[in-house]
């Protein structure tokens, strides 16, 4: 099975894209959460006074240095005023989306994966209708490893998951639930709450089902260059036992 890697730059109307243009030593990585953005913006190039004015206002700043290496910050913005996101388009031509977005002298660097080259083709064709769009790379992924850079979008993972949910699995989590042996139960684990245990079993495995359903995608991609299963190999190579 083939998997199709798609890199491309692309100009629109974007705040970050515009500050790349000015500055062209500058570059912006950003990441999607839930509810807000991460960004790491990096510069070989001593700031200028009025950069770093432009910078505050990107969000809240988690981290700014400036030394002999140059600029570093990280900031933190909210996504609420955020509409017809780019990324929406990928889900909406089943390719997924491999963050960072990198801004750098006035493009916007996306890379995104999927599972038919179609998907890819009608993905570049909707951002050419309304944007400058310019592709750097289409690559069939065949007989090599998914990159380790594709890391899963943590938001997407807990996606429809409820705060009882995850106070569940969380509990479970750091109280040994899932090492084996197990270091507690069920029993104990709803002890440990003020709902009785029926009721923390259910937001526990509503929680299970969950992750895994919205892990699916990723283990799929994961998996999709694997030439063989491995357990099906281990189970032709068990030796015969005899019939007597």
């Amino acid at each position: 099975m083939s998997l199709y890697e798609a890199s491309f730059r692309v100009k629109h109307e974007c705040p970050y894209r515009k500050i790349s243009e000015r500055y062209p030593d500058l570059k912006i990585r950003e990441w999607y959460l839930s509810d807000c953005q991460v960004l790491e913006i990096t510069s070989t190039a001593a700031p200028t006074d009025e950069l770093l004015e432009e910078i505050t206002k990107l969000g809240s700043i988690l981290h700014q240095s400036v030394d002999s290496t140059g600029l570093h910050v990280v900031t933190q913005s909210c996504l609420c005023s955020l509409e017809d996101s780019i990324i929406d388009r990928f889900e909406e031509h089943n390719c997924l989306y491999q963050p960072p977005t990198i801004h750098q002298q006035g493009w916007e660097h996306y890379t995104v994966i999927a599972f038919d080259e179609a998907d890819v083709r009608a993905l570049l064709s909707d951002l050419e209708a309304d944007r400058d769009i310019e592709v750097l790379s289409k690559t069939a992924i065949t007989e090599q490893q998914i990159p380790h850079s594709m890391l899963a979008p943590v938001d997407q993972l807990f996606d429809d998951i409820t705060e009882r949910q995850l106070a569940a699995l969380q509990l479970a989590l750091e109280s040994g639930y899932y090492e084996q042996p197990r270091r507690t139960s069920l029993r104990e684990l709803a002890e440990r709450t003020s709902v009785a245990r029926s009721t923390y079993e259910e937001h526990l495995r509503k929680a299970e089902n969950k992750l895994l359903t919205n892990a699916g995608q990723f283990l799929r991609l994961v998996t999709a260059t694997s030439a063989v299963n491995p357990l099906q190999v281990e189970r032709s190579e068990a030796p015969e036992q005899s019939a007597d």
